[in-house]
């Protein structure tokens, strides 16, 4: 038993982004707790890190250590860890509870925090758009939610989901306006799978490592802040409206997994995406889930329209297709648009890109086995980027189809013909959305 003088001492399990958001809500400034370290996972070379004294505030002048999970059982021995919080998310409800098991039999008790202790409040109204797994087409749905405010003469920032994945006190605020913008900012491919899109069409994109600050430098700003979930994480901020986007190609996942299924019951509106190439049965069984998990959800179900901005380069022709990173590495995806796209456009072969996997590339191929057919475009630093690259360039096709957000050429040098393939939300379904947002926000 701890006596009143004790401090608890904690260890957060985390991937740079929910683990920093928790501690510095709840923990950074609480005398009843020191957090001894970080744990870190998902993410290539985010460990051996340290969160800086300069963002870890005055209880910690020294900043806390990051360490690999896989020291996990260790480190609650040899510091004696009172508590550990899990702050990250895509988890399959199995694998909390493996993670749970292994904590309590090292001799610390195991917990999770909740929107109550860790949601910001904003003067400004909010619109969280989640998921309940990587991959689901959150990213697409904000980005319409976005146009359609700005039509109706909204200002809107986009406050994303973390991904301060480079120097965290470069990174404590950061706001992105230009393709300029992420050039001086050193942005990942991850980074600018998420912001590119957004500057594109004209949203101010902000994000960083201290989201109390970012809230309100964007309050400074916006009509209205538009939630940008990363995985299936939910919201930093208390919404009015929440909104959470679910996968009929995977069924089940909106409750077995972790936080999603806690989006899923939490959602104010519930949007069953890409029902245009997904088993109807499928389609179904994420209905009646949504019915009997959260029978006060609106639920709109729409397609996700792929287009390909030359398919005629395709017909006929064997691709290498280059699929969104984390829709197959969290998101445990086979394939994704890419695929699809290069199979409505007649490719005559879509190739294994594995054999010409190089460094990183190959060691993501060996750790996700049920990628098979495309290749995850994984770019966490300049190395992987040259890795991915060469791996491009290695590869014996005609066309390479580009299925990430953002338009990779600009990063890499592909030695041969490429084309790209766009996803956007259903545009049959915006007069509903914005019938649903008009209902909630005052507009």
């Amino acid at each position: 038993m701890l006596s009143n003088q004790e401090k608890i001492k904690v260890l957060i399990m985390g991937a740079a982004g929910r683990d920093f958001h928790n501690f510095n809500v709840y923990f950074r400034n609480n005398p009843r707790y020191e957090v001894v370290a970080f744990t870190a996972t998902q993410i290539p070379d985010i460990e051996g890190r340290s969160y800086p004294p300069e963002l870890a505030g005055d209880l910690y002048p020294n900043g806390i250590p990051i360490y690999d999970e896989k020291d996990l059982t260790k480190l609650i021995k040899e510091h004696q860890i009172d508590q550990v919080i899990l702050a990250y998310s895509d988890l399959s409800h199995d694998y909390v509870m493996h993670k749970a098991s292994e904590v309590l039999a090292a001799g610390a008790d195991f917990r999770l925090l909740g929107m109550k202790n860790t949601a910001l409040k904003s003067t400004t109204p909010v619109i969280a758009v989640c998921a309940v797994r990587t991959g689901c087409g959150k990213s697409q749905t904000t980005r319409k939610i976005g146009e359609l405010l700005r039509k109706e003469g909204k200002n809107v920032v986009v406050i994303r989901h973390p991904m301060p994945y480079g120097d965290l006190r470069k990174q404590e605020v950061q706001r992105f306006a230009s393709f300029e913008d992420m050039d001086a900012a050193d942005c990942t491919i991850e980074e600018r799978e998420e912001y590119e899109p957004h500057i594109r069409i004209g949203n101010v994109v902000m994000a960083g490592v201290d989201y109390e600050k970012i809230l309100r430098e964007a309050e400074k700003e916006a009509d209205i802040i538009l939630w940008d979930g990363g995985n299936n994480d939910f919201p930093f901020y208390q919404s009015d409206l929440l909104i959470v986007v679910a996968d009929p190609h995977r069924p089940g996942h909106e409750i077995s997994y972790y936080p999603g299924e806690t989006n899923f019951r939490m959602a104010d509106v519930i949007i069953i995406n890409k029902v245009d190439t997904a088993d109807p049965k499928n389609v179904e069984l994420v209905r009646n889930h949504a019915k009997k998990f959260n029978p006060k959800a609106i639920i709109l179900e729409a397609a996700s329209p792929v287009t390909i901005d030359n398919p005629d380069m395709v017909k006929g022709k064997k691709v290498l297709v280059v699929e969104d990173g984390p829709t197959l590495t969290h998101g445990e995806m086979e394939y994704g648009a890419g695929f699809i796209a290069a199979k409505n456009a007649g490719a005559s072969e879509i190739i294994d890109p594995r054999p010409y996997a190089v460094g990183s590339i190959k060691e993501t191929f060996d750790k996700y086995k049920q990628v098979t057919q495309v290749l995850p475009a994984m770019g966490y630093g300049e190395h992987q980027l040259r890795e991915l690259e060469e791996t491009i360039n290695k590869a014996d096709c005609d066309v390479v189809v580009v299925a990430t957000p953002i338009n990779l050429g600009r990063l890499i040098n592909i030695n041969k013909p490429s084309v790209r393939v766009f996803y956007e939300f259903d545009p049959s379904k915006e007069e509903e959305l914005l019938k649903i947002i008009k209902e909630k926000i005052s507009l």
